[in-house]
């Protein structure tokens, strides 16, 4: 059976993404402050933002930039991360995001499989990012860097942004449809190594349409934008939702917890989106008593389960609604979540299906629909689904089938109410903090370690990050000695913060299925049922 939204559906957009943040800008929305960086204090208005754009839009052009060709963003949250996004697709362009922390191998696979022509860096990433433009098959023509640092000493040229944001709009930009590829970020879906999600500007536009019902738009919202933009909730569930909501976007690189508080209570901060690590650190935390949170009014958690409790504790210490969103990167985000106008529902739920999203519950053995309050996997179809993984058929058609529905991998339950609950996954992608695992790629890191004969990589239950990767590792005899030390440090010197190896346990064998396929079931059942300290854990 086919489950609606109880909302009326939206109309697609056909216009491109920045004309439809900005194609209608009045002369009171330019002089609206848009941005506002909370670690440097730099402004920008909504007319000033405008002119940025067009400048680095141009620039690009200049360089001879053609449509659907890829440039990358390396950088942190800050006010200048909506103008590179907006200059680039203005440009007729394609953006992908990419975390700051990766290291040089992680960058080089995303410019290698995108055909990145053009990397924008924050001065913190450039040092792993000259290194990963040397790597074999890499296309990287030019950086350009966001901030003060040293050019010219990498492999390719480099140039500073600023050069870019003095470029005086001579060039004729293209024109652009609904139906471009505007950003490539790269998600590991349900299993296996990051692989390029194709939103087009039509994607994006539709899902900041479909977000309407969870926070009705207020031309006095000023949003704090903590979660990383290199992330589809905080490039389309704050930046662009933000903008195109004439917003003041506060921006903060990283979070912590001092500046967070800070900032809400500078800024005045009346919307903000959390994961549910910063939601345990709101309510632990003495520093929330010393600061005035009074102008804070919703607080919408995302990228994990948030538990009921937790939910409803947290909005009697704020004062503040609290809701939960759901979506995936190939859904733009958003499919789900607890619209404010409904405090009935459960704070531990995702709420309601978003407008012009359809979904069924489906049984995973059989690809029959459960009977109505059953668990069953989450499959959804909407305007927002992704075209499809870049240079990936396989996958894709393994993600969406042939009637458009998107296998989430995620199993729920929804009642009569039509309110869903995720209640299990079936896809094996860790959420460590919010951020995306994935157990191939770490193991595919561990078996390079000579010391190591096999390994198995799942997530473990974590209080303080909601998961943790785990390594069973199955030691080579020429090294009997391996201990957890050993395998972590080899994992941290060859991945993002977040993908280090918390937990190690040896053992004689990996549980596989007769294909060889790991038996993660097998090693998730196990890890619940034990009732001991895991061993060798530190």
């Amino acid at each position: 059976m086919i489950l609606r939204s109880p909302y009326p559906d939206v109309e697609t957009p056909r216009t491109s993404l920045p004309d439809l943040l900005f194609g209608g800008l009045t002369p009171a929305d330019s002089a609206k402050t848009a941005l506002i960086d909370a670690a440097t204090g730099h402004r920008r208005t909504y007319g000033e933002l405008v002119s940025a754009v067009d400048s680095v839009a141009t620039a690009l052009v200049a360089r001879g930039i053609r449509p659907g060709e890829v440039a990358a963003l390396v950088a942190p949250n800050s006010a200048d991360y909506p103008v590179v996004f907006h200059g680039v697709l203005r440009a007729g362009g394609v953006l992908t995001p990419a975390n700051p922390l990766y290291s040089a191998g992680e960058l080089a696979h995303q410019f290698r499989d995108s055909r990145a022509r053009f990397v924008f860096v924050a001065p913190m990433g450039l040092a792993a990012v000259r290194a990963a433009v040397t790597e074999p098959d890499v296309r990287v023509e030019e950086i350009i860097v966001l901030g003060p640092a040293d050019l010219h000493g990498g492999p390719v040229p480099e140039t500073a942004y600023d050069d870019l944001l003095a470029t005086p709009r001579t060039a004729e930009l293209p024109v652009l449809s609904a139906d471009d590829l505007a950003v490539l970020p790269y998600s590991s879906g349900t299993t296996g190594v990051p692989k390029g999600v194709m939103l087009t500007h039509g994607n994006l536009g539709a899902n900041l349409l479909q977000m309407q019902p969870l926070a009705p738009p207020s031309d006095h919202s000023n949003l704090m934008a903590v979660i990383p933009f290199f992330h589809i909730a905080g490039l389309n569930g704050i930046m662009n939702l933000g903008l195109y909501e004439r917003g003041t976007l506060v921006t903060l690189p990283r979070f912590q917890l001092a500046a967070f508080l800070g900032a809400i209570e500078q800024f005045r901060i009346t919307y903000t989106v959390i994961v549910p690590p910063i939601a345990v650190a709101l309510m632990n935390s003495p520093l929330v008593d010393s600061h005035d949170l009074g102008s804070l009014e919703l607080v919408d958690c995302v990228a994990a389960p948030l538990d009921t409790s937790l939910a409803e504790q947290l909005q009697e210490r704020l004062g503040a609604t609290v809701i939960q969103g759901y979506g995936l990167t190939e859904s733009s985000p958003c499919t789900h979540g607890i619209p404010v106008e409904r405090p009935d529902i459960d704070r531990g739920t995702i709420g309601v299906l978003m407008p012009s999203v359809e979904a069924r519950i489906v049984d995973p053995e059989t690809g029959n629909d459960v009977a109505p309050g059953e668990r069953g996997e989450l499959w959804c179809r909407g305007p927002n689904i992704m075209r499809g993984y870049l240079n990936n058929p396989i996958a894709t058609a393994n993600a969406v089938d042939q009637d458009g529905f998107l296998h989430t991998g995620d199993i729920v339950t929804v009642d009569a109410d039509g309110v869903f609950r995720v209640v299990d996954r079936l896809k094996e992608l860790i959420k460590y903090k919010g951020y995306q695992v994935a157990p191939a790629e770490l193991e595919a890191v561990l078996l390079v370690h000579p010391g190591i004969a096999d390994v198995a990589v799942i997530g473990v239950s974590d209080a303080e990050s909601g998961e943790s990767p785990k390594a069973f590792v199955v030691r080579h005899d020429s090294h009997p000695d391996l201990d957890a030390d050993g395998v972590k440090q080899f994992v941290a010197a060859r991945v993002a913060h977040y993908k280090k190896i918390r937990h190690v346990e040896f053992v004689e064998q990996i549980p596989k299925s007769a294909a060889g396929k790991i038996l993660r079931k097998e090693l998730r059942s196990r890890e619940a049922a034990s009732l001991q300290p895991t061993k060798e854990l530190t």
